[in-house]
Formats: structure tokens, C-alpha cells, sequence
């Protein structure tokens, strides 16, 4: 049985949610061959201010321009 544990820091939408659960559960059903009744999905919403990369609070931080990831200004392209 697939376990899935998504974490988010921030928050997502209940259709964001709904719609990551579906595209995890049919990603696991497609390459795994597991029947979707067995794929489980927790997702954790993590607060900004809970949540550190390269020593700074995600909070602290600039909002990034596109809606892109947090960190995605650190990730060479």
C-alpha cells in the first residue's frame, strides 16, 4: 500500500489539494500497478514562519515574482 506525505509550505487551495491528490494517486496507479483504494495521501500545510532554507525563514523572504516555489530564486535554471 503506497504512503504518500506531501508537505507545502504555505497553504494550497482545497482544489489544489484535491487536484494533487488525484495526479499522486494516478502517477502510483499507472507505474506501480497498485489499485487507487490503496494509495494514501497526507498533505501537511507547514506556515512560512515555521519553515527554513539557507538560514532564513521562508517568511522573511521576498515574495517571488511568478507563483513559483519559495525557493525557487535559489535554483540555478
Amino acid at each position: 500500500m503506497p504512503f504518500v506525505d506531501i508537505r507545502l509550505a504555505g497553504s494550497a487551495t482545497r482544489e489544489q489539494k484535491a487536484a494533487i491528490v488525484a495526479d499522486v494517486t494516478r502517477s502510483l496507479v499507472e507505474r506501480l500497478g497498485k489499485p487507487a483504494a490503496a494509495v494514501q495521501v497526507v498533505i501537511s500545510e507547514i506556515p512560512t514562519e515555521n519553515y527554513a532554507a539557507g538560514g532564513q525563514l521562508l517568511a522573511d523572504r521576498a515574495a517571488p515574482r511568478h507563483r513559483e516555489d519559495a525557493h525557487a530564486a535559489d535554483t540555478p535554471r
